[in-house]
C-alpha cells in the first residue's frame, strides 16, 4: 500500500461519519465522539435519536454535522413513524439523515411505496437523506432499482449498510451503486470498514462518504 501523507488524511477525514450506533452508548461516549469529530474535523457524527440534541449542542459553530438515522435497523416502520423521526431530528438540530427502506417492498416489487417513502423523508428533512439498502438482503437487481427509485425521490446518496445486518459495505457493492447513480448521487459505504486499507478500496471503488465506528484508530495510525 501506498504511504499516505498527512494532507491525504486530513481529506480522508473529511468523507467520514463519525459513527457511534451501539445501543448501550453512553452521553459521556457520545461527547466524546463528538469532540474526537473536531479534533480530526470529520463530515459528521453518525449517533441515534436520542443523542442528535447533545451532539448538535456539542458542534454547534463547527463545520462536522450531526448525522441521525431513521427507521433503524430494519427499516419496517411505517412512513408515518419515519417521517416523525426526521421531523423530530430536524428540530434537534441534525442535519443529514441516513434511513434505511423498507425491504420487504423491494423484495415484494412494490416500488411505489418504495418511492413514496422515500420522497416523503426526503421532504420533511429538507437536508441531506441519505438511503441505506442494507445490500446484503438484496440482489443486484433490485439494488440498481432502489438506487433509481431513491434518485427519482430526491434522495442525495445511497449507502451500502447498517452495520447491523448480516454483511456490511463490500467493493463490488459500493462499485454499482456508483456505476448505478453514476455522479447524480452520493455513496455511502459503511458497515465493516476498520482499518485504513479497507477504507480506501471504499474510496477507490466511487464511495465519497465513509461510514466506520473505527475513524480515530484509522486516522491515528497514518
Amino acid at each position: 500500500m501506498e504511504k499516505i501523507t498527512r494532507e491525504q488524511a486530513n481529506q480522508l477525514a473529511q468523507l467520514v461519519d463519525h459513527t457511534l450506533l451501539k445501543p448501550e452508548a453512553t452521553e459521556q461516549q457520545i461527547r466524546i465522539l463528538c469532540q474526537q469529530a473536531l479534533q480530526y474535523n470529520f463530515a459528521s457524527v453518525c449517533v441515534n435519536p436520542s443523542h442528535v440534541k447533545m451532539a448538535a449542542s456539542s458542534l454547534q459553530g463547527s463545520q462536522v454535522a450531526t448525522c441521525t438515522v431513521v427507521g433503524f435497523p430494519l427499516g419496517a416502520n411505517t412512513t408515518a413513524v419515519k417521517v416523525a423521526e426526521t421531523i423530530e431530528a430536524v428540530n434537534n438540530g441534525a442535519k443529514e439523515i441516513d434511513m434505511v427502506v423498507h425491504m420487504g417492498a423491494i423484495k415484494e416489487g412494490n416500488w411505489n411505496y418504495v418511492k413514496s417513502e422515500i420522497k416523503s423523508v426526503v421532504e420533511a428533512a429538507g437536508m441531506v437523506v441519505k438511503v441505506i439498502l442494507e445490500t446484503c438482503h438484496l440482489t443486484n437487481e433490485e439494488k440498481i432499482t432502489t438506487c433509481h427509485v431513491a434518485m427519482e425521490a430526491g434522495a442525495h446518496f445511497v449507502k451500502t449498510s447498517t452495520g447491523f445486518g448480516s454483511g456490511g459495505a463490500t467493493v463490488e457493492d459500493v462499485q454499482l451503486l456508483r456505476q448505478t447513480v453514476g455522479q447524480q448521487m452520493g455513496v455511502k459505504a459503511s458497515g465493516g470498514i476498520k482499518d485504513l486499507e479497507t477504507l480506501l478500496q471504499m474510496v477507490q471503488a466511487g464511495a465519497n462518504r465513509i461510514g466506520t465506528s473505527s475513524a480515530v484508530q484509522i486516522i491515528k495510525l497514518i
